[in-house]
């Protein structure tokens, strides 16, 4: 197994982080997050300088990089602001691999080349108020309608939906006796009449956060079906775990700057006379902080390898989403811990990562979930 970087991917490293030190400085992520606004110049500055085009294939104007190139990007959009990382990974995911996947000729010509110059933004609509975890048991529904569609339901934690051009919506075309079938999916267009988006207020990810859409008598056409009718629940498996390698690889990069946070306080910060990071209490805190540091980032890069090579199965998916999950919210909490009352005010930004750190565990697949993907892999 070798996933070590190549020197172009290093090179891939050095050109995003040197676009996001300009874009998107700290001052830049902590007034966003304090003003509840998304960071549209960072996106938009990435998309001019072709990040957006970075996994779809050269003839429709990308430059076909491969999973591990999509992590390097997401890790040091995460190092920088993770809510810009989350607006860039919907769109590739949603957007650029989903319509890659299953799109339609037709539907590739029109979306991709608009992806990759950063012209559409795209979410994802599966959570409804009654199905979370059990995701497949969503009520939503499409009924045919002469040439097209009605939609009528309401999603809950639809991320994005307020500053995106289309939703990726699941539907229930079929009643079906088991609920993995029977679902269909549709790339929505945001703007159409009969959608109403609600913003939820939220700890974390204020930014961009979230939102509740209601969506009443939507008609969209046949051409909006994403994949096969009545056997969209395997291709929305298929976006989850790429979803799974992009969360994780933001996560990691968020959890970098944490941990470069709290060490740079304990190397500064004297009390009794010596630094706070001389005391053993402090120092084995940093300890496993680096340790949980560098396992994720060991995950993220092992998966994007099994992805590449078509060898990731959905327990490896559950493993790098789990671990990095709770190590990102391990290195926040315990930053925040090492900073002690510093950590605690708003004026400092340890209190972000602390709070972002949080959905890390919930959403997108609860830990409990992912150990119940994993236990279920061991055969128990």
């Amino acid at each position: 197994m070798d996933y070590a970087f190549t020197p172009d991917q290093e090179a891939l490293r050095g050109h995003v982080q040197e676009l996001l030190r300009e874009v998107c400085p700290p001052e830049y992520a902590e007034r966003c997050d304090r003003e509840a606004r998304p960071p549209r110049e960072a996106y938009e500055a990435l998309a001019k300088h072709g990040w957006l085009g970075l996994i779809v294939p050269p003839e429709y104007g990308g430059s076909g990089g491969s999973a591990t190139e999509l992590a390097i990007l997401l890790e040091e959009a995460g190092r920088h602001f993770e809510e810009l990382a989350m607006w860039v990974f919907r769109t590739l995911t949603y957007g650029g691999y989903a319509v890659l996947q299953h799109g339609t000729a037709g539907q590739k010509q029109a979306i991709l080349p608009r992806v990759a110059r950063g012209e559409l933004s795209f979410c994802f609509g599966l959570t409804e108020p009654q199905s979370g975890s059990d995701a497949a048991a969503l009520a939503t529904r499409a009924a045919r309608a002469g040439d097209g569609y009605v939609i009528n339901g309401q999603k809950v934690f639809t991320s994005g939906m307020d500053i995106s051009d289309y939703c990726l919506l699941v539907t229930r075309t079929t009643a079906a006796e088991k609920k993995q079938h029977g679902i269909t999916n549709f790339l929505v267009d945001t703007r159409l009449p009969g959608i109403e988006v609600r913003k939820i207020e939220t700890l974390g990810h204020r930014a961009i956060g979230t939102t509740q859409v209601f969506y009443r008598d939507v008609e969209v056409p046949a051409s909006a079906v994403l994949g096969e009718i009545d056997r969209g629940w395997e291709a929305v498996d298929a976006y989850l775990w790429y979803e799974r390698l992009c969360l994780s690889a933001a996560r990691t990069g968020a959890a970098a700057t944490a941990f470069d946070y709290a060490l740079a306080y304990a190397k500064s910060r004297e009390q009794f006379g010596r630094p706070i990071g001389k005391f053993q209490a402090i120092s084995h805190k940093l300890a496993d902080m680096k340790v949980m540091l560098d396992l994720s980032r060991t995950l993220v890069y092992r998966f994007a390898w099994l992805l590449a090579q078509g060898r990731a199965t959905r327990h490896d998916a559950a493993v790098v989403k789990l671990y990095t999950g709770e190590s990102y919210k391990a290195i926040s909490d315990l930053g925040l811990q090492i900073l002690g009352g510093y950590g605690y005010c708003m004026e400092y930004p340890m209190q972000r990562f602390f709070r972002d750190s949080r959905l890390a565990v919930i959403g997108a697949g609860t830990s409990e979930i992912q150990r119940n993907i994993i236990a279920r892999g061991l055969g128990l």
